[in-house]
């Protein structure tokens, strides 16, 4: 009888001594190309009837994403009617919607590069990102006639403007000085066409978002089919954005700002339900979306929040499905942070996170022991820091020190559009111009900007100490701090605070709450309050704005 081996036992004589030559190949996997028509695909294949739905004037629209992927397609084939081809730019102005997300990926499915716009930059600033980026065709959210108007008659390389669809709107077609205009719908209907998507090298650029400018002129990011691709992935860890098909994620960072934080594409990825608000990010507004649609995720700036919280507190409503909400684009005062999670009753996530990064740099994952304002998580996969001293030096010690932030990873910008030179160290590394500390368990916290730094007497002030500290107040909404010119010092710091409604503070109160916690010559000279802050086109605080009106006596803010 033949003795049965043991499991796992080695027979000798089941491999030959030795392999011909021939069949010493080591083995492959496929060949898959990271393209990002992959995650409509998906959706449309596993998730077909998990929907999109787009908020209007008390309308709404939905979708499923087999549809949708159905109508995207059809669009990349009115595109190539159009004469867009492979590596040309469309440019698109437009509030989050059903349409714009086709738009997204009839483009970026037949190698058509997505040019973001912002429809609430001037006419001259837009017009220079066209002229950059070359663009023909133009697709419009309708009632920004007038401004599409300026813009044809600025950027001669317009040769068609596409008005999308969004529900309740019916604003008449722009004039656009005799350039083609198209409903979205009859292009579809004239020139829509099945398209094979992909079949391109995954390097290949895939999106065009120029940066917000809030602190220098604007520089185009150009984000490649396999960044979008491996940031979406990484950005779907637990601990990170982590949504699934069981989520319905309200997606209020608009999709002209930092690529949308990558909801576009993880949306489909998971057979999330999206829930686009257009243009009406109001609180009421987010409030009915919320509640009608059983949002259970949302994101976007800390300023859009506060006014749900408002309209909230005013009606005396509430959100129950709302479990999380994530905040980014600039740092948030603890006392705002406080109030949404108990007003709410959510898990706030705050993030840090750039343009040039896709935007993910970090994130607080959602069941830390210890999440505060003034943290902002941990990176994902893919997206390696480093602080550094002035000269560039890394620190010998990474945590417990600030330093210079410099980030590199998949998803990480190397050049800027239209740049010859690259923006990278000879290692890789790109300095973010953040300054930071990264504590004992590697939680990221930015502690200012280097170009905010104010130099008094030779001494350097950062602005975003003081800033934490009055924001913390939950008399506070928003506070920010910034220098002014002085004859003596070279500059002293102003402190400009939006009050919540009906709180009060005196200036010894705000100046009370600084001492014994910063410096005595930090503390503000001028203590400056208004009505509204100023806030930039993407929701953050425009602190080149507020150093103009302060250099010039403050003549527009409310004092």
């Amino acid at each position: 009888m033949t003795a049965i081996p043991r499991a796992g036992a080695f027979t000798p004589r089941a491999f030959p001594e030795a392999l011909p030559e021939a069949e010493t190949n080591p083995g492959s996997m496929q060949p898959y190309a990271l393209t990002l028509d992959r995650f409509i695909d998906h959706a449309a294949r596993w998730h077909g009837a998990a929907e999109v739905v787009t908020g209007g004037e008390g309308k709404r629209a939905r979708i499923g994403y087999a549809a949708l992927r159905e109508r995207a397609n059809l669009l990349s084939g009115a595109f190539a009617a159009l004469g867009l081809r492979a590596g040309d730019h469309l440019a698109t102005l437009a509030w989050n919607s059903q349409a714009h997300m086709e738009c997204w990926f009839g483009a970026m499915g037949s190698g058509i590069v997505c040019h973001t716009l912002n429809p609430r930059l001037a006419a001259a600033h837009l017009a220079g990102m066209i002229h950059q980026a070359r663009n023909r065709v133009l697709a419009v959210s309708p009632g920004l006639g007038a401004l599409v108007d300026e813009l044809v008659a600025r950027c001669p390389t317009i040769e068609h403007v596409i008005v999308l669809d969004e529900p309740g709107v019916d604003a008449p077609l722009p004039v656009a000085g005799g350039v083609r205009v198209w409903r979205l719908d009859d292009l579809i209907a004239a020139h829509g066409a099945p398209t094979r998507w992909g079949g391109f090298d995954e390097n290949a650029p895939a999106g065009l978002c120029f940066t917000s400018g809030t602190t220098g002129a604007p520089k185009g990011v150009t984000y490649t089919h396999r960044s979008n691709y491996l940031h979406t992935v990484h950005t779907l860890a637990t601990d990170v954005i982590g949504i699934s098909a069981r989520d319905v994620v309200l997606v209020g960072v608009p999709m002209f700002h930092a690529n949308g934080w990558g909801f576009a594409f993880a949306g489909p990825a998971t057979g999330a339900t999206l829930v686009m608000p257009g243009r009406n990010q109001d609180g009421a507004s987010l409030a009915r979306l919320i509640v009608d649609e059983g949002v259970t995720v949302a994101a976007g700036v800390a300023t859009l929040w506060l006014g749900l919280v408002d309209h909230l507190e005013r009606t005396g409503g509430d959100v129950p499905s709302l479990r999380r909400v994530l905040l980014g684009g600039a740092p948030v005062p603890q006392a705002l942070m406080d109030r949404l999670e108990q007003r709410l009753g959510v898990v706030v996530q705050t993030s840090w996170g750039m343009t040039e990064l896709s935007p993910v740099g970090t994130i607080t994952p959602a069941n830390a022991a210890d999440r505060r304002a003034d943290r902002s998580g941990r990176p994902p996969l893919g997206v390696d820091l480093r602080l550094v001293d002035e000269e560039g030096v890394a620190l010998p010690e990474q945590r417990d020190g600030e330093g210079r932030l410099q980030v590199r990873g998949a998803s990480a910008v190397e050049r800027y559009f239209g740049h010859d030179t690259v923006s990278t160290d000879a290692e890789g590394w790109f300095d973010t111009g953040d300054l930071a500390r990264i504590d004992a368990d590697g939680t990221l916290s930015i502690t200012g900007r280097a170009k905010d730094l104010i130099k008094s007497g030779g001494e350097w002030i950062n602005p975003g100490e003081i800033e934490a500290i009055v924001g913390a107040l939950p008399e506070v909404a928003l506070v920010a701090v910034v220098g002014r010119i002085h004859e003596k010092w070279g500059e002293r710091p102003v402190l400009i605070v939006e009050q919540r409604q009906g709180s009060a503070l005196s200036d010894e109160q705000l100046l009370g709450a600084l001492r014994g916690r910063v410096a005595g010559w930090w503390l503000p000279d001028e203590i400056v309050r208004v009505d509204a802050m100023p806030l930039a086109q993407t929701g953050k605080i425009d602190k080149m704005r507020l150093r103009r009106d302060v250099a010039r006596g403050a003549a527009t803010l409310q004092g």
